[in-house]
């Protein structure tokens, strides 16, 4: 846990000090300040209404009290157990296996689960899947990644105006060296999405031990993640890409078997998880 955390620090702080770094070199002081507070107006609006958008973009709709009892159930005793209030409950009338979780902050928390995930999960595997998504809202992790995409989005900014000609001037103010603008252009905001996305799989890792930790029974949860990499694998998921990181299991797997390069993905290897929550049950962990 304390790994996890510590990782998403370091992260962010790198991030930020490639924003300032490659800002103040391809736009002085005034373009990294420009590009920033045009990132942070974008995305502090994204921040909150980050639920209304992700439940929006999914398709999800509110589920009425005492429509699916056990789902309620579960919600109310993980809340209860860790102090949170009673997040809202939606469905997502979809095939395939899937749940995720929005909100700022608990008192603004959302939490939506596909009416596939319901026909496959016995109790306690729908158990650990909950536990997971409500530690996402208890550890903050809307927040953790609206400051990394608006660090993100900064620097991409920056780059936009460097490469159209309205900046392009070192800390000292004089003209940029052709080259390092060029590299900075093309290199940083791939930088920047590469460590964006590695904040990503960083808090997944973390909902994981998080959820894990509350029902003491981490191998319900690696039970249910098997299951859902051969649902989403199986099961194609029409959803916006842009909350595609929200869910437990990336619900774009089925597209092109979404076989890409590790750094590159939004959520880390299933077996890998399923790895980590092993250890965690070993009575020598």
């Amino acid at each position: 846990m304390i790994n996890n955390n510590l990782k998403t620090v370091l992260l962010l702080g790198g991030l930020g000090g490639l924003v300032v770094y490659v800002g103040s070199l391809l736009g002085g002081s005034n373009g990294a300040t420009l590009g920033l507070l045009i990132a942070l107006v974008m995305n502090v609006g994204a921040y909150f209404f980050s639920d209304k958008l992700a439940l929006a973009a999914s398709g999800a709709k509110p589920l009425a009290p005492g429509q699916l009892p056990e789902v309620e159930q579960i919600v109310s005793l993980l809340a209860a157990q860790q102090g949170m209030p009673m997040p809202k409950l939606y469905l997502i009338d979809a095939p395939q296996p899937n749940a995720f979780a929005t909100g700022r902050n608990p008192k603004h928390a959302a939490v939506a689960v596909t009416s596939g995930i319901l026909q496959l999960m016995e109790r306690r595997e729908l158990e650990g899947v909950l536990a997971h998504e409500l530690a996402h809202v208890k550890n903050r992790d809307i927040l953790i990644s609206t400051i990394a995409a608006t660090l993100a989005s900064g620097l991409v900014f920056v780059s936009r105006m460097a490469m159209f000609g309205g900046v392009g001037r070192d800390r000292e103010d004089r003209p940029s060296n052709p080259i390092i603008m060029i590299a900075g252009i093309i290199l940083a905001p791939l930088a920047a999405t590469i460590i964006q996305l590695a904040i990503s799989r960083s808090r997944e890792f973390q909902a994981d031990a998080s959820g894990a930790g509350v029902t003491g029974q981490p191998l319900n949860l690696a039970s249910a993640l098997r299951k859902l990499e051969a649902g989403t694998a199986r099961i194609p998921m029409q959803v916006n890409p842009a909350v595609g990181q929200l869910f437990i299991a990336d619900p774009l797997h089925a597209f092109s078997g979404r076989r890409m390069l590790k750094f590159l993905a939004t959520h880390p290897p299933i077996a890998e998880r399923v790895e980590r929550l092993e250890a965690m049950a070993s009575p020598i962990h």
